[in-house]
């Protein structure tokens, strides 16, 4: 059975600015760990530009991993939303990065290009240090495991068939993340 939703999971991050890193770090996480179908493209995109404008015509679910900041809660806490609860509702929250994704599903609904937005972000501890460094902070890695299962359960909840790449076994309800060394290349 295959899965039907042309779906990108698009991991926003600048590895040089501490935990602004999590979504690169979430990247690697997933793509060291898991086979995905042939319709998820797990992305490291870096910071989100209006370039992107073109991917939103062409997917169904643009799942978007980043650090976000301003929300009150603990380094390490995990939020699921969609792009117009952060963007057009006044709060605090977001995304470290300039563009956010409202913006960027903003400028496709101009050229009449439409898909499903789902914002998956982790409350960082440090995002913006005072010089560049590489890492996240011990509350923010720590957490890093559960971020992943928060992506890997959004596309199970929605019928995607994710593989370990380790045993072959599928992911399912309640499976954990466990972290691995990825060398960096």
């Amino acid at each position: 059975m295959g899965y039907a939703v042309k779906t990108a999971v698009i991991c926003v991050g600048n590895e040089l600015m501490l935990d602004d890193g999590l979504g690169i770090e979430a990247y690697r996480q997933l793509t060291a760990s898991y086979d995905f179908p042939a319709e998820v493209d797990v992305q490291c995109a870096g910071c989100l530009t209006m370039n992107m404008v073109a991917q939103v015509d062409e997917y169904d679910l643009m799942l978007t991993v980043d650090a976000i900041d301003g929300t009150g809660e603990p380094a390490g806490t995990i939020f699921r939303y969609t792009p117009d609860d952060v963007a057009r509702r006044g709060t605090p929250m977001g995304s470290l990065h300039e563009l956010k994704l409202a913006d960027l599903f903003d400028a496709a609904a101009l050229l009449g290009y439409a898909c499903e937005g789902v914002c998956v972000g982790m409350q960082v501890e440090n995002g913006s240090p005072s010089e560049f460094v590489q890492g996240l902070t011990p509350a923010v890695l720590e957490k890093l495991p559960d971020l992943v299962d928060t992506v890997l359960a959004e596309l199970v909840l929605r019928g995607c068939q994710v593989q370990v790449k380790a045993t072959g076994e599928l992911v399912a309800a309640g499976f954990h993340h466990t972290m691995v060394q990825v060398d960096d290349a």
